[in-house]
């Protein structure tokens, strides 16, 4: 920012004037600013994390001082940037906004460092979302809503056809090796997207019922495990918000003038199935609402705690006394 790179460029918050914080985008003006800032919203729906107490500074700083950082070294009408997006390369680490900026500035070998870096974390990423398609799954199966044959697991108690179905689908990565199926990728994107965000609105809307159940039946939120500061209102916060970036999340594709229907169900499809899905089950299975005075809150309570007690009896026996540190880490959230 003060000249100490290779071109001796002194930048500083150049970037913020020209062209701006906010930058237009399908129209002109203020709206058009507005939609610019629509577009990033549901593109943050890609790093959604998994937030715990232990956590929350650090995603604070890598997420929301990344985003500075971004806007402070490469300005937004950047060339390189601009043909990378309106490219296939979006998806490559060639559209990191910090190695066009190191490239601009002449910093050799550096570039290459970040490149392999992102290549461990998404090998990480990989690794955990293959565990967790594969035991829920398995758990599906176990509950009896999936095929039975996702349940057998081998000697060590690995879930083999559920954790082959989950590979199947990250096959489905190799479609980047094709410039012809950059298109494809990017609808299959949108998908995986669109069922992430429903998701996190189910996790909002099933602890507002938890919540609820908890005060019917005078359940002290103390007494637990996890007890969330500011709530029901976090919730309801985090609700509407999700829920705005679902709405939001493909609204370009039904403006006038940019009307295309493969974008708008690439888009919205996740959310019409999960629709579906629930009226489905509903009127099939013949389900209904449970009230909060009925809810039970204490039917799986007592494996859980046979379990905690299990593991710290095989920790005793290993000579480390106490909890699991799993545990301990949860009991912080």
């Amino acid at each position: 920012m003060v000249g100490g790179n290779t071109p001796r460029d002194v930048y500083g918050f150049r970037n913020w004037t020209k062209p701006g914080p906010f930058v237009e985008y399908l129209s002109t003006g203020d709206k058009g600013r507005f939609q610019g800032f629509l577009a990033a919203l549901w593109q943050a729906a890609f790093t959604i994390k998994s937030a715990f107490k232990s956590v929350y500074w650090r995603y604070g700083v890598f997420f929301i001082g990344g985003a500075l950082c971004c806007g402070i070294v490469l300005p937004a009408n950047d060339p390189t940037l601009l043909r990378v997006l309106g490219s296939g390369e979006r998806g490559t680490g060639a559209a990191s906004p910090f190695v066009i900026a190191m490239n601009n500035m002449k910093i050799k070998g550096l570039p290459h460092l970040v490149n392999a870096l992102l290549l461990t974390s998404i090998y990480s990423a990989g690794n955990a979302y293959t565990y967790a398609t594969s035991r829920s799954l398995y758990g599906l199966a176990l509950n009896g809503h999936a095929p039975k044959i996702f349940s057998k697991t081998t000697k060590s108690g690995v879930p083999i056809y559920s954790l082959m179905v989950a590979l199947v689908f990250a096959c489905l990565s190799f479609l980047k090796l094709d410039s012809g199926s950059v298109k494809v990728l990017t609808w299959l994107t949108n998908l995986i997207t669109g069922g992430e965000l429903v998701t996190f609105i189910s996790i909002c809307v099933n602890y507002l019922f938890f919540y609820r159940a908890l005060k019917s039946q005078d359940y002290d939120r103390a007494s637990l495990p996890y007890c969330g500061y500011f709530q029901p209102y976090g919730t309801w916060i985090s609700f509407f918000w999700i829920l705005g970036i679902e709405i939001f999340y493909g609204y370009e594709g039904v403006l006038k003038g940019h009307w295309d229907i493969a974008s708008f169900f690439s888009h919205y499809a996740m959310a019409l199935l999960a629709i579906c899905t629930v009226t489905g089950w509903t009127l099939f299975n013949r389900t209904h609402f449970v009230s909060p005075e009925e809810a039970d809150l204490v039917w799986a309570r007592p494996s859980i705690e046979w379990h905690e007690a299990l593991m710290e009896e095989k920790e005793r026996a290993k000579g480390r006394h106490g909890s699991l540190g799993m545990f301990n880490y949860q009991e912080k959230v």
